[in-house]
């Protein structure tokens, strides 16, 4: 057995890891989406929102595709050869999803846009180490996470600004 045959996962655990992750992934989106749902009904149409807020119908959608790339980007990293690279990557991967989810909870489950606000700076930044530590072990998974950073730039200015104008 060559070394990488032995840092490598084989293609039928390959297989395993990719929808293991999507799976996680999507998880979290789920997660998140049992606070969003609580709060969207009744305190976020009350809330005064900026000219640049998308419609609600836009954030589902935007949302379940960033899920599926992140996904990805995380499988692909994980398919990587072992490194402590590739660990740091992981381990950013399972900070920034952890923050995912938990920011649907601070800012639509608390219905607080404070705490949201401060959970969402934290997001961005695990998001930058993400992509930044996922660039040394696949490329491809750091663009992959670029929409995703670029998304999550867009909503902190957004939860910024809500946070402001209430």
């Amino acid at each position: 057995m060559t070394q990488s045959e032995v840092t490598r996962p084989r293609s039928t655990s390959r297989f395993v890891g990719l929808v293991a992750f999507l799976g996680v992934s999507l998880a979290a989106g789920w997660l998140g989406s049992v606070a969003t749902a609580t709060g969207l009904e009744s305190w976020y149409p009350g809330l005064n929102k900026p000219f640049f807020t998308p419609p609600d119908a836009v954030f589902p959608v935007v949302w379940t595709i960033l899920y599926l790339m992140m996904g990805v980007a995380a499988w692909l990293i994980w398919s990587g050869p072992g490194s402590v690279a590739r660990n740091t990557a992981l381990t950013a991967f399972f900070v920034q999803l952890a923050l995912n989810a938990g920011w649907s909870w601070a800012f639509f489950g608390a219905q607080n846009t404070a705490l949201g606000l401060a959970t969402i700076i934290a997001l961005t930044a695990a998001v930058a180490w993400m992509a930044a530590s996922a660039r040394h072990v696949s490329r491809p998974a750091a663009i992959l996470l670029l929409p995703y950073l670029a998304w999550v730039g867009f909503a902190t200015v957004l939860n910024a600004t809500i946070f402001f104008l209430n």
